[in-house]
């Protein structure tokens, strides 16, 4: 629910472009006033739930949410769907903390199947984004977003269950003595390398998720002279095979090492991205379902071990890895969009597997299984 909401933003990009006249730089910067506040504020509410949890914010995520929608509703200009883009993002920082904290303590042990479950989800409501933009939102318009506030409603009921199932199940365990969570016993400089390596991996993976979330649409339009809602469902398919392979790198990294799965995910994908954007159609519609499934495996597995690797800190780390993703990939989303109005689209994604490079970065991370 919080995902499909999150990507209205972005489905409405092709409305939005010719409705306000904005430049690729601005939807860009949309997208980053969006993801921004997730990078800066989830590291430091996953600390503060680590010191002081705090189940109901979860209920409290999805109804800011909820304005965010009827903000982005309403806006009628380029600074009104700033701010709407900003409330989205606050909304979606203050949720995926604590809920990451509540994945891992029903997990039953099996870390990285709770881990990808959680996700699963999320991505499957992005896939749906550009399936609700193509029926509902781009056909009635803007203002037809403000229906998915009753998503964020729902959202609202269900986490508050949740919320009263977390306080139970926390007063269950310190009335049972749990012992405290332990981990491998690094060096701080190993600790600072392996952060360094994470942050590197998920600036190649999300830099080209968020760029394909944002322009794929265009770049589609642009090469191949597609109308909006066949580009739409095309995205949808690209999404569908990210929702789809995120659930395997959470259990495949259970059984064999979430460091293999990292590797395999970012370097595996590498060629086929090479690829994708100097082929015909029909075979860069298939290559993107390879790319999405090859490269959505590697998150689940990437918030696993940097939580194993500080696990007295789930929430901190899982708001880090959480929050540099979203920011990076904003970022790299809005630099590429300046790029783009430069030298055209085409050539922005004929460069942009150059990023997966970065996969090789993964020999760096410490053995901890």
């Amino acid at each position: 629910m919080n995902d499909l909401i999150q990507f209205l933003l972005p489905a409405l990009y092709p409305l939005l472009k010719s409705e306000y006249a904005l430049s690729y730089f601005q939807l860009g910067l949309l997208t980053l006033a969006q993801q921004i506040t997730a990078c800066i504020l989830q590291p430091v509410l996953g600390l503060y739930g680590d010191l002081r949890p705090k189940p109901y914010s979860l209920a409290l995520s999805l109804a800011i949410v909820a304005i965010g929608v009827i903000l982005l509703a309403t806006a009628g200009s380029f600074e009104g769907l700033l701010v709407a883009s900003t409330v989205l993002g606050l909304g979606s920082a203050l949720f995926h903390p604590e809920a990451s904290r509540v994945c891992r303590m029903a997990s039953g042990g099996r870390l990285g199947f709770a881990q990808s479950s959680f996700q699963v989800g999320g991505n499957t409501g992005t896939a749906l984004g550009p399936l609700a933009a193509a029926l509902i939102v781009l056909p009635l318009g803007q203002f037809s977003t403000i229906w998915f506030g009753l998503l964020a409603v729902g959202g609202i009921i269900i986490l508050w269950w949740v919320a009263r199932w977390f306080t139970h199940h926390q007063r269950m365990m310190q009335a049972a003595g749990a012992p405290a969570a332990t981990g491998p016993t690094l060096p701080r400089k190993r600790l600072v390398i392996a952060f360094a390596v994470l942050g590197a991996l998920l600036l190649s993976k999300f830099v080209y998720i968020e760029t394909f979330k944002a322009y794929y649409v265009f770049f589609l339009i642009e090469k191949f002279g597609l109308d909006i809602p066949h580009a739409q469902g095309l995205l949808f398919v690209f999404l569908a095979a990210v929702a789809f392979g995120t659930f395997f790198g959470g259990p495949v990294g259970d059984r064999i090492g979430r460091k293999k799965v990292i590797w395999g995910s970012i370097v595996g994908a590498l060629p086929f991205a090479v690829l994708l954007p100097h082929t015909p159609l029909w075979a860069a519609v298939y290559l993107s379902i390879i790319v999405g499934l090859i490269l959505s495996s590697a998150f689940s597995a990437i918030v696993v071990y940097a939580q194993e690797l500080m696990p007295q800190k789930v929430g901190m780390v899982a708001g880090f890895v959480f929050g540099f993703a979203f920011g990076i990939g904003a970022l790299g989303a809005a630099a590429l969009g300046a790029l783009a109005d430069q030298i055209g689209m085409q050539q922005v994604f004929s460069f942009l597997s150059i990023l997966l490079c970065l996969g090789f970065l993964t020999v760096f991370l410490p053995d901890i299984e």
